[in-house]
């Protein structure tokens, strides 16, 4: 079983290395939005320590048999991370991290292995109450991200929508079935983060023979070949996020450069960037740092 400080540390760094590596369309530190920059992520995600440590000490409660499933609390501590990450910037740069983040933390600090915190995490979700959502809804008002729709059935910035999820017995479980299609972050709380462990698995696939910044560029191009990513769809509409899948699917088959896909990126300046899918990236790299590596010149090696 790992330390509470082997969790917090990888799921730290797993953060730092998804920004800093650049990836095309998103911030890194070679590239910066007008409202999103490289130190956002610095900041916000480094916030994150305190509220990391607290989703261990739960996990630890968990497995103790001290809180059963239904008392973790996974809406709470969602909101203290996003309210402390607001705290020391003034974007948004890590929600969908913490929401994946958090429950998988409890997960392993509850004593499950890396390989099964994706289910654990899952049933966790499930068992999950309806002031679990409030919370999380109050988690959403803070970071206020881009493209949550307004006047909607439970209206994240509805007054009457805490009272509506409890009368409605909506839990997290549930308002992921409702969000999925929106969201991809949300369909890996229904899925066991299927999606997570398919990044692990194409990042760990020959990592050693290949530098670090080399093999997550290639695993994210992949995965924008595979999969239409749910913000560039919130922002700039389906099409747009087929375009983007089109053109990763190109540069796979060498028909574009590397060059040729960055400028389609970033020519619409944010439109096209694709944060659900870097936000899956933080987390399958927070498992890859929790396997146990450092760092030799610009390869891993397991330690």
């Amino acid at each position: 079983m790992k330390t509470k400080s082997e969790i917090v540390r990888a799921f730290i760094l797993g953060s730092l290395l998804e920004v800093a590596i650049p990836k095309p369309g998103n911030v890194s530190r070679y590239k910066d939005f007008e409202d999103l920059t490289f130190y956002h992520f610095l900041f916000g995600n480094t916030a994150l320590i305190g509220p990391y440590f607290e989703a261990t000490e739960r996990g630890i409660l968990l497995k103790e048999g001290k809180i059963n499933e239904s008392e973790v609390g996974i809406g709470k501590l969602i909101r203290i991370a996003v309210a402390e990450a607001k705290k020391y910037q003034d974007a948004n740069p890590n929600f969908g991290i913490i929401v994946l983040s958090i429950p998988l933390i409890v997960s392993l600090s509850s004593g499950a292995s890396i390989e099964d915190a994706g289910k654990m995490a899952t049933r966790l979700i499930s068992k999950s109450t309806p002031l679990d959502t409030v919370e999380l809804y109050k988690a959403i008002r803070i970071a206020n991200p881009k493209g949550i729709p307004r006047g909607v059935k439970y209206d994240v910035y509805s007054d009457t929508s805490f009272e509506d999820l409890v009368r409605d017995g909506i839990n997290l479980y549930k308002l992921a079935e409702i969000s999925c299609e929106r969201e991809l972050v949300f369909c890996e709380w229904l899925n066991n983060y299927d999606l997570t462990y398919e990044t692990l698995k194409l990042l760990e696939n020959n990592l050693e023979s290949e530098d670090l910044e080399g093999k997550v560029r290639k695993t994210f191009v992949v995965l924008l070949s595979k999969y239409e990513d749910t913000l560039i769809i919130r922002k700039a509409g389906i099409q747009e996020a087929k375009k983007v899948k089109e053109m990763a699917t190109q540069l796979l088959k060498n028909k574009i450069t590397e060059e040729e896909f960055e400028r389609f990126m970033y020519e619409k300046r944010d439109l096209r960037n694709p944060g659900s899918l870097a936000d899956i990236m933080a987390t399958a790299l927070s498992l890859l740092m929790l396997k146990g590596y450092r760092l030799e010149s610009k390869f891993l090696r397991k330690i």
